[in-house]
């Protein structure tokens, strides 16, 4: 939805999303009552979290905690970006006393999103004592004192950049503003540090990485849409210094080394296949349709993969191409 409305500016759209995002926040284990919340953690308390699963002592949390903050925070920019509504009653109404205006509810959002941050994110997950970089806990239930996985640092990742440009376009809290910046800077090229660069059978440069930093290769196909779909939010932000030529590689990974023929797309990022996260695919996984932006050669071949008859169930899938449709149309706009 955040994608869409930022191509059309269909407020019924955004609507939808703050809908959304309000039901997100209302679960949130520290503010809704129980069953739903008021789980105590791993951590010993009722922290401002959104458990996977209550049913399992401790209650762990992971990487995934930065995708509700991350939707929180993206709907507060995008009502931000959009001054011309600030003062204007949200259509859908408060019915959880969020804030009845949209720069109400955007405040409300990021203030939210901040707490989950400062109390429990930041607080107790990923520990980022060594040079800004995200390992886990020592004490967390998971991967405790290992490096985050690349797409659970893309999803923490996810959260700060949406605030980062929130708070900027408030002018509230520039020391805030540098936090979130400067964690995602450093997230983003330890990525780029470690993905190791290859020469692949087009000639061109391509990129094999791991599922962690502390792995050197074979990532699954899965997680690593997820990786470049993380990494292609940072670089649409125009914040972390990703040019198209760091971009480039992983658009030729997918191309010229992971497709094998029409409607067979590999498992793993160097090729190769396995099973389930590993296993081949006879359609493009949302992440990588976005890199069509580094390989417009590839256009076609990658949206057809998926869209012969016109229409996808695929939400993800379907956003991601209009995205990719509407930034191919400017830059064509603007080169002709």
């Amino acid at each position: 939805m955040g994608l869409v409305y930022g191509i059309s500016h269909d407020r019924a759209i955004l609507d939808r999303m703050i809908g959304f995002c309000d039901a997100v926040l209302s679960e949130r284990n520290d503010l809704a009552p129980s069953p739903v919340g008021h789980h105590v953690l791993w951590t010993g308390g009722i922290d401002p979290a959104w458990p996977n699963d209550v049913t399992t002592q401790p209650v762990g949390t992971g990487g995934e905690q930065g995708d509700p903050v991350g939707h929180l925070g993206n709907c507060a920019r995008l009502i931000l970006q959009t001054p011309a509504i600030w003062h204007t009653p949200v259509t859908i109404g408060d019915p959880h006393g969020y804030g009845a205006t949209y720069l109400d509810r955007a405040r409300k959002f990021v203030t939210e999103a901040d707490a989950a941050i400062d109390r429990h994110i930041l607080a107790r997950l990923p520990d980022v004592s060594q040079g800004n970089r995200q390992y886990f806990a020592a004490g967390s239930p998971y991967k405790g004192g290992q490096p985050a996985p690349w797409n659970q640092q893309m999803m923490f990742d996810y959260g700060f950049e949406n605030l980062a440009i929130a708070h900027q376009i408030l002018g509230d809290d520039p020391q805030r503003v540098a936090r979130y910046d400067l964690l995602v800077q450093s997230s983003v090229y330890w990525f780029f540090s470690q993905a190791r660069k290859y020469t692949d059978p087009a000639g061109k440069t391509a990129y094999d990485w791991g599922y962690a930093p502390s792995l050197k290769g074979e990532e699954d196909s899965d997680h690593g849409s997820l990786d470049c779909a993380g990494l292609y939010r940072a670089y649409l932000t125009g914040r972390y210094g990703i040019s198209p030529a760091m971009m480039a590689p992983l658009a030729n990974t997918f191309v010229d080394v992971m497709i094998k023929g029409p409607r067979h797309y590999a498992g793993r990022v160097d090729g190769t296949d396995g099973a389930g996260n590993s296993a081949p695919t006879t359609y493009v996984r949302g992440g990588w349709l976005l890199l069509t932006e580094f390989r417009p050669d590839a256009y076609q071949r990658m949206m057809n993969a998926d869209f012969l008859g016109g229409n996808t169930t695929a939400i993800d899938q379907f956003s991601r191409a209009l995205m990719v449709k509407s930034r191919r149309g400017e830059q064509q706009g603007a080169a002709g």
